[in-house]
């Protein structure tokens, strides 16, 4: 059961779809949380950082316990700020701050702060079974996963499974889809990719 106790306002917003999921279900999904400009220029910047070699591989764990283990996991990643002179960062980031602003209105959830990364898998990568929330702390509160991927395939693989209870969610990572679901609680993992897969991941969370 959650502790969330949602207020609906009379007019429906339009962060409601992920929100009223998530209270539903324990992992919230809304297939068109990113516009189709927004998402393409989010590509876009994964390309140009990939060009840049900016792309770093994934560590597992925080600064206080770091594990590069990438047999583990097999992304690479590079962190957004808003400090970036990009207009689809600075979109992504507003949006979310709006997502967070009608989070707290509505789930009292108390978030704060928050930190996404771009991140790409290539061909054969993935991530096994996890959860986000670090053992030595606690701050992340809640996942949110943003997929860049236009016409994707069931053979293309690298989809996101959400293990609750007995049963798995398989969600694949069509562009504009995000995911939403608290980081201590789902247990999570990525398929093997057959080909680049690319998102925005990130942690809502509460300091």
């Amino acid at each position: 059961m959650h502790y969330l106790s949602p207020i609906r306002h009379s007019m429906y917003n339009q962060f409601d779809l992920l929100i009223d999921s998530y209270l539903l279900n324990n992992i919230g999904v809304d297939d068109n949380f990113l516009s189709e400009s927004l998402s393409a220029g989010l590509h876009d910047n994964i390309i140009q950082l990939q060009k840049d070699n900016l792309m770093v591989a994934a560590g597992i764990g925080n600064n206080e316990i770091k594990d590069a283990n990438q047999k583990m996991r097999g992304d690479k990643i590079y962190w957004m700020d808003k400090s970036h002179d990009n207009i689809f960062e600075q979109a992504f980031l507003h949006r979310i701050d709006d997502f967070i602003e009608r989070l707290n209105s509505t789930c009292y959830t108390g978030i704060n702060g928050y930190e996404f990364h771009y991140a790409v898998y290539e061909e054969g990568n993935g991530y096994k079974r996890h959860k986000d929330q670090f053992k030595n702390n606690s701050n992340r509160k809640y996942s949110l996963i943003n997929y860049l991927n236009n016409n994707w395939q069931e053979a293309d693989g690298g989809e996101l499974l959400v293990y609750q209870d007995e049963t798995v969610q398989k969600i694949p990572p069509h562009a504009q889809t995000a995911v939403f679901f608290k980081s201590d609680e789902m247990e999570h993992e990525v398929s093997k990719a057959n080909k680049s897969r690319m998102s925005i991941t990130g942690w809502l969370k509460r300091m």
